[in-house]
């Protein structure tokens, strides 16, 4: 497939799409918190060249002899998309998704700083701001305060050990632990504990409130986790570990409490210097629960999907080039998956430059030819619809310019 061919075909889709505008938007009575949206963030950069890899290109193979996909159909093959780009196998509950036009990817997408520091990278992806480390608050925490309605605990959810830079600053976010810990009492939960911080921080000038809404938000949050958990064993099908399961409960709550609107999961073990595998191995082994996981938000999500939109992203991507361990080393470029019941799914978006030597930055990694921000102003705009001004506070340094494709059908 051409470079010409793929931005030709990505252009003509967008140009099927007919948005609609603010006022109808207005005009349809529709709450405040209605419309969802879900970040899930693979901390160690995932290899996005074999999440979405370019199969129908020779150079992939070559720059990958053992841990390339082999092609559709082939045993340990990838999953035809488009011709050209093909699925890792261990995705496969993802494909429904795609071929109802509700999953879509934007390849060689990224920041456009270049450092291959886990830790600056995430930051940067978190703040959205790109080289600078000292951006106070998440572009998540941002989104919240901008959003129209009330600023309510409850609006923001994050699942795993602690909160994440992205929900840190001024709006306040519930965090729950990964797994059953999700339903545990914390050392709030003790009365005797209770009442002393209650007594200390309620009637607080200046964290009363925030202290108050934070609490009746955790006790209901804790109840309907626990109401989830029983009318899962009610059914009588347990549910798998990890990441399944706590898609599983997230949809619950979300389904459960109309308030809750923005949420944000990290997953780990994405730093595959070693051992990689293909279509199966270390990396598959990764991938399997996360497209599971990903297939059973969107069934459990029921109706909300259609109102839905879930990003899944990671700090960068990884070299082109296999590494001496059948690894592969910190790279740039990576692949954004956007799902929804109003994605403009069914296509692979971006500049693609493919992996020839030639293309690739610096001799070795996938190039960011999209900004992520830019898709996630775009997310912002037609699914949460913020206006200009909004978005120019959410993301402050991006640049001005246009995706030139549209990921939502609005």
């Amino acid at each position: 497939m051409q470079r010409r061919d793929f931005l030709s075909s990505m252009a003509l889709g967008a140009s099927l799409l007919v948005p609609v505008g603010r006022s109808a938007w207005a005009a349809s009575g529709t709450s405040a918190t209605r419309q969802k949206l879900i970040v899930v963030m693979l901390r160690g950069a995932v290899d996005g060249l074999n999440v979405v890899a370019p199969v129908g290109d020779a150079n992939y193979r070559r720059l990958r002899p053992t841990i390339g996909l082999e092609l559709p159909g082939v045993e340990g093959g990838a999953l035809d998309l488009d011709g050209y780009f093909g699925l890792h196998p261990a995705l496969a509950p993802l494909m429904p998704l795609w071929r109802q036009k509700q999953l879509a990817f934007v390849h060689a997408s990224g920041s456009p700083d270049e450092s291959r520091s886990h830790f600056d990278a995430q930051i940067y992806m978190e703040t959205a701001t790109p080289g600078r480390k000292s951006t106070p608050d998440g572009w998540m925490n941002r989104l919240v305060t901008a959003l129209p309605g009330d600023s309510a605990a409850s609006r923001a959810i994050s699942i795993g050990p602690l909160m994440p830079r992205i929900l840190s600053g001024p709006a306040a976010a519930i965090n729950l632990p990964n797994g059953a810990g999700a339903t545990r009492a914390d050392v709030l939960d003790r009365p005797a504990v209770g009442a002393a911080f209650d007594q200390l921080y309620a009637s607080h000038a200046r964290f009363g409130r925030a202290y108050s809404e934070g609490r009746v938000a955790h006790k209901e949050v804790m109840q309907a986790a626990m109401s989830q958990e029983m009318r899962a064993a009610d059914n009588g099908a347990p549910l798998p570990n990890g990441f399944p399961d706590d898609a599983a409960r997230l949809a619950g709550l979300m389904r459960g409490d109309a308030r809750m609107q923005v949420a944000f999961i990290a997953l780990g073990g994405w730093d595959t210097h070693a051992n990689q595998g293909a279509a199966s191995g270390q990396l598959a082994n990764r991938l399997a629960p996360v497209g599971l996981g990903l297939a059973t938000l969107a069934q459990r999500l029921g109706p909300l999907f259609e109102h839905t939109t879930i990003i899944v992203m990671s700090e960068f991507g990884r070299t082109a080039r296999q590494n001496g361990n059948a690894g592969t080393d910190h790279g740039h470029g990576n692949a954004m998956w956007l799902l929804g019941g109003r994605v403009a799914g069914g296509k692979v978006y971006g500049d693609w430059q493919g992996v020839g030597d030639d293309a690739l930055n610096e001799g070795r990694d996938l190039p960011v030819t999209t900004d992520f921000r830019s898709v996630l102003a775009q997310v912002a705009e037609k699914h949460l619809r913020l206006p200009d001004g909004q978005l120019a506070k959410l993301f402050p340094d991006m640049p001005r310019q246009g995706l030139g494709f549209q990921l939502l059908q609005v």
